[in-house]
């Protein structure tokens, strides 16, 4: 699996402040994969569009809107963007990587020839959508048309409703609506279970029904769309299930299970309305507090048993949310962390903006200490050789950031909420206050953990 993620979602009944939101840990290999926060204007879109991976060329609309991207800093490979909000406040992440089985790509093989992917999603859709919905029609009608070569599950959000997307073989697709009061934990497999053709919170390819009883993909009397159109392999229970255990462990009230149930729910309900920093915690998780911690004091075999969220391959979190407590042109909050989760803090950057900030635009391929992409890993690198040492700071850092950028926030929010007409300049610069905060922070943090180990040097005398 080349990009190997997790995704977070929840309904906007289910946050503290009635936001929806979409959420993915975005991974890579254990090579570094630079990445970059940018605004793509009308301007700067492609209007020819030709896949890197594959054949598939396509001509685009001639009138899409402005949208933030967190595209690959190398894009020889393709643009692979990640995810974002565009002028409409309509949010996508693309994607999760996902699992399928042999009955179902039998039936209906990858498009590896000509078909699209995660490379291209965001770019094909998200300009030229104004609601969840349409961006779910749209990509469902590439994806019918042209095809994919990999499984994958998208999101998409506007201020009312958040859609959870899976492509299913070569050409066909399903979405679900999440409920308002819930929320979504999905890791890399195939994830909607519980399923129903006939309701308006489901759209999916025109003939799937058909596709299931043709082929005999059903081996349940109900309809368990994970139970058909997924896996239930030996890596399964040690990378996936584990995942979703824990933060429906840390969130719900659920009964307890086992780090390897297969019957986890896919929809899920909180014990309490979530906050941001309630979903950084998630989507930081190493399994703390279990034997399965890499960096607790469990058995030595259980340390490493089972994939955690946060880990070296983490490249970026985004956070895409959608407020509705605030004018719409400030709605769209695209919140950034670069590296691995165990030693950053995500940014409340805003989506209305002309440009993004350098420390987060400008990455380069080679080491620099003045992008936030190299500075976070740099942190990570020391901080993973004696976790404990610097677990404090870390938490302390990580607070710092996130209180002094949500106090810069609720001003310029309080500002926008009186003038007469929003100032994107005035939001921009609020981007680039915010930037400096995160990378004078990290810096501090960084002279701190050096202090700190240089008092342990083995060469002393």
């Amino acid at each position: 699996m080349k990009h190997t993620c997790t995704t977070f979602l929840a309904g906007k009944a289910a946050t503290i402040d009635g936001s929806t939101l979409i959420c993915r840990q975005e991974d890579y290999g254990n090579a570094f994969d630079p990445q970059r926060f940018v605004v793509v204007k009308p301007e700067e879109q492609p209007r020819h569009y030709a896949s890197k991976t594959t054949s598939f060329t396509l001509e685009l609309p001639e009138n899409p809107l402005k949208y933030t991207a967190v595209p690959d800093a190398d894009d020889s490979a393709g643009i692979f963007a990640a995810g974002g909000i565009n002028a409409a406040n309509v949010a996508m992440t693309a994607t999760e990587t996902a699992t399928t089985n042999a009955r179902v790509l039998g039936a209906d093989p990858y498009n590896s020839d000509s078909g699209i992917g995660e490379a291209d999603f965001v770019t094909l859709v998200l300009p030229y959508i104004k609601s969840a919905r349409e961006g779910v029609k749209r990509l469902g009608h590439l994806l019918e048309k042209y095809g994919t070569y990999e499984s994958n599950g998208i999101a998409f959000s506007d201020h009312d409703e958040v859609w959870y997307f899976e492509t299913i073989g070569g050409h066909h697709w399903a979405a679900l609506k999440i409920p308002d009061d819930a929320y979504v934990i999905a890791p890399n497999q195939f994830n909607i279970t519980d399923y129903d053709f006939e309701s308006d919170a489901t759209m999916y390819a025109a003939d799937l029904p058909a596709f299931i009883n043709r082929y005999h993909l059903n081996p349940e009397h109900g309809l368990n769309l994970r139970e058909i159109f997924g896996s239930r392999t030996a890596s399964d229970a040690r990378y996936n299930y584990p995942r979703a255990w824990y933060v429906q462990k840390l969130l719900s009230d659920e009964e307890q299970k086992l780090p390897t149930d297969q019957e986890l729910p896919f929809v899920c309900h909180p014990k309490r309305k979530l906050a941001i920093e309630d979903i950084k915690q998630a989507m930081s998780m190493h399994f703390q507090h279990t034997d399965f911690d890499p960096y607790g004091q469990g058995p030595a075999n259980d340390q490493h048993k089972y994939r955690p969220i946060a880990l070296n391959r983490n490249l970026e979190i985004h956070m895409l949310q959608i407020r509705n407590h605030v004018p719409a042109s400030i709605a769209g909050v695209h919140w950034l962390a670069f590296g691995p989760n165990t030693f950053n803090a995500v940014v409340p950057f805003y989506a209305n903006v002309t440009d993004t900030p350098a420390p987060y635009k400008n990455t380069t391929s080679d080491f620099d200490l003045q992008n936030m992409y190299w500075l976070t890993h740099t942190l990570a690198a020391l901080g993973d050789q004696n976790y404990q040492r610097y677990e404090m700071m870390e938490e302390n850092f990580e607070q710092t950031v996130m209180a002094a950028c949500r106090q810069l926030q609720s001003q310029t929010d309080a500002r926008m909420q009186t003038a007469d007409e929003i100032n994107t300049v005035e939001l921009t610069q609020a981007n680039e206050q915010m930037a400096q905060i995160s990378l004078t922070e990290s810096t501090k943090l960084l002279g701190r953990m050096v202090k700190e180990a240089f008092k342990h040097e083995k060469l002393q005398y």
